[in-house]
């Protein structure tokens, strides 16, 4: 008679509780990962709320908006804004043209507020932690006044940061969400959100 060799039921209990611990370290690993993008998308908006008050604050002007920064910087003139008090164009234009989102980020290089280039290549917006763009506006979504705004963002992170930051309506309140140029109205969709927090 064959001795015939298998696993026990001992033997395969162990390596099931080894899988379930290894899926378990995975998916508890994402999520790690998750919430640290999510406070860097946090941290990111609060540099950049501390970084316009500094400028308002030393030059009594909005940056991206600052009439005076052609002489103020030795820029070009086409460098400065038009001081309406507004960051004036598309949040996300990532086009080669001095808008006032782009001209916004040049001039708190130039004020040495934040980090980078401080000649045409400081007119990149830059990469949020979802490889989106960082942009700041005026008037977007039902925000009157100006927002920064953070684009690339998947659906459940979008309800995430809403609730975690506001109420969780993406149409109202302090922190509100697009999809493409479309105001959202909830969080359910499949294509990637943008979302805004209000100054």
């Amino acid at each position: 008679m064959k001795h015939q060799s298998g696993f026990t039921l001992v033997e395969i209990a162990i390596v099931l509780v080894i899988i379930g611990l290894l899926l378990g370290g995975v998916l508890k690993g994402q999520q790690i990962i998750t919430n640290a993008k999510v406070s860097n998308v946090e941290k990111e908006f609060n540099s950049v709320s501390v970084a316009i008050y500094n400028y308002q604050d030393r030059y009594r002007a909005l940056p991206g908006d600052d009439k005076k920064a052609d002489t103020r910087f030795g820029l070009a003139i086409t460098k400065k804004g038009n001081g309406n008090w507004k960051i004036d164009g598309g949040v996300f234009d990532v086009s080669t043209g001095d808008f006032e989102p782009r001209l916004f980020w040049l001039h708190l290089r130039n004020a040495g507020l934040i980090t980078g280039p401080t000649d045409d290549n400081g007119l990149e917006q830059p990469m949020n932690s979802f490889n989106g763009i960082v942009g700041v506006a005026t008037a977007v979504a039902n925000i009157p006044g100006l927002f920064v705004g953070f684009s690339n963002i998947p659906p459940d992170i979008a309800s995430f940061i809403d609730t975690r930051n506001d109420d969780g309506t993406p149409n109202k309140g302090s922190v509100q969400a697009s999809v493409g140029t479309t105001t959202a109205t909830d969080y359910k969709g499949t294509g990637l959100y943008s979302i805004y927090y209000a100054m």
